[in-house]
């Protein structure tokens, strides 16, 4: 009998993988690859499937050497990554381009000619999301006019983790919650037709979705040889990264939330009802009859990366104790380096940093980036309360979580205590868990409270509460007042 199964994160900045001992709810070796992200022009955000894969095949080998498992004790793999990003590929299940990351900002000109086409409320209410840069089917417009001798190779547009899957030996495939968020796919699981009619694309170029803990297919022999598992063993559907990382973290009834701290940050909460707005995303919940009403804002992590590679690539921890005496909020950034997804869906919104003098340094930069992927949290909550989705018990997962600044400064601006999940390697985790459910493992959704080790919770400093509320609102006020020049400023880079 298998006692163990592997999940594997295609993430924005890096591939993580882990092998889980199912019985004893643990993590016995983990592994990551970093990605390089293409931005070759403003706007866009681009990775190489290829590296996804070599990644995969490394990491896979890795956790089993550090671990000293057998290979035939592996049960499943199952995956999971950023969504919608868009791999094009042939009749083959090749790429034929690099993959467009679901944070770029390219289709400004299709998505206004689809919503010219199709009524927003029409793509919400069956779809559970508006017209965005999230859309995949913008995307596809961009790629036919602009690189049609791509266009003309590509048979499939499929995501980031379902193309790891296929490349390990799985049939065509989509998820069902890059279905949904694609805008091609309906809450139900079917296809938006009418999405199809308005961007004039074909219905076989999305293959079908399944659903998570579905079965897509079996390792293959060529696989098999590269991460050194037994060909034929279950290629698990897992699911959206967000959605298992909170999967994962427990964010499982109403009233659970998490903030996500990875390469873009991401804000969910569980609800026991489909919640529709224009503002946020809607996914399905792993477990069967519930839902994850969410929004993930186009940088987080990644944004901390380019400060860092700005600043000669000091390490992070340097940085955080060097922003850790700075005083809150005297300096002002706009977070918008790619554009922002949500709740303003405006890819062609910039990044700024106000009220700088020569007084400041290189630790008020940083800090006002910590403190504006925190206000762009805090909008989130906003639109939350407006659509009565309860939030009481917060939690915070990912890379970010690590540091103790940004912590802070989170539950300083949001004005509530965060429990941190210890050891969670995030999404991974989820998929794993997944993996074991697909097969039969586990028969129970709710299985992942035994893998959690919450951390102790970190409470709002009072002394910066009051600062940060009255930050957040010049915040705001500062956004709407930059909103034209950015506007202005995005037409002309294009022209």
């Amino acid at each position: 009998m298998p006692e163990f199964t592997i999940g594997v994160d295609i993430g924005t900045t890096g591939t993580k993988t882990v092998l889980v001992e199912v019985g004893a709810a643990r993590i016995v070796a983990q592994a990551t690859g970093e990605t390089t992200l293409y931005s070759d022009a403003p706007g866009q955000a681009e990775a190489d499937p290829e590296q996804w894969l070599d990644n995969v095949h490394a990491g896979i080998r890795a956790v089993l050497t550090e671990s000293g498992v057998a290979a035939g004790r592996v049960g499943a793999v199952a995956t999971t990554g950023m969504v919608p990003a868009v791999v094009p590929v042939d009749l083959n299940g090749t790429p034929v381009r690099r993959a467009m990351l679901q944070n770029d900002a390219r289709a400004t000109r299709e998505i206004d000619a689809l919503k010219n086409r199709i009524a927003d409320e029409t793509v919400l209410g069956a779809t559970g999301s508006a017209i965005t840069q999230q859309s995949v089917a913008p995307t596809a417009l961009w790629l036919r006019d602009h690189e049609p001798e791509v266009w003309e190779r590509t048979a499939h547009l499929v995501g980031s983790y379902d193309w790891v899957l296929m490349a390990l030996g799985a049939a065509p495939h989509v998820e069902l919650n890059w279905a949904i968020e694609s805008g091609l796919g309906t809450l139900d699981g079917g296809r938006f037709d009418p999405m199809f009619a308005a961007a004039d694309l074909t219905t076989d170029l999305v293959p079908q979705a399944l659903a998570p803990g579905s079965r897509a297919g079996e390792l293959s022999a060529a696989a098999a040889e590269a991460t050194g598992l037994p060909a034929g063993l279950p290629l698990i559907v897992g699911g959206a990264d967000h959605v298992l990382s909170a999967y994962a973290a427990g964010v499982n009834g109403p009233g659970d939330w998490l903030v996500k701290l990875g390469g873009a940050g991401d804000i969910l909460a569980a609800s026991g009802r489909p919640v529709v707005d224009s503002r946020l995303y809607l996914d399905a919940h792993p477990v069967p009859g519930r839902w994850l009403p969410n929004g993930c804002m186009a940088t987080s992590g990644s944004l901390i990366r380019w400060f860092q590679t700005l600043s000669g690539g000091i390490d992070l921890v340097a940085l955080d104790n060097e922003a850790e005496s700075r005083s809150p909020a005297e300096v002002l950034c706009l977070p918008y380096f790619l554009g922002e997804k949500s709740p303003l869906h405006d890819p062609d919104l910039r990044g700024a940093f106000v009220g700088l003098d020569l007084a400041h340094t290189r630790a008020d930069m940083y800090r006002s980036v910590l403190e504006a992927i925190a206000f762009g949290f805090k909008h989130h909550t906003e639109v939350f309360a407006e659509m009565g989705v309860e939030l009481t018990r917060a939690m915070v997962t990912n890379g970010g979580s690590r540091s103790v600044l940004w912590k802070q400064i989170l539950a300083d601006v949001l004005g509530t205590p965060l429990t941190p999940i210890i050891g969670h390697p995030g999404a991974s985790l989820g998929a794993a868990v997944v993996a074991a459910v697909g097969i039969g493992m586990l028969d129970d959704w709710d299985s992942t409270q035994a893998f959690q080790t919450l951390g102790e919770p970190v409470v709002p400093n009072p002394h910066h509460v009051d600062r940060y509320a009255e930050a957040y609102t010049e915040w705001r006020a500062l956004g709407d007042v930059l909103t034209p020049v950015s506007h202005r400023m995005a037409r002309k880079a294009r022209s």
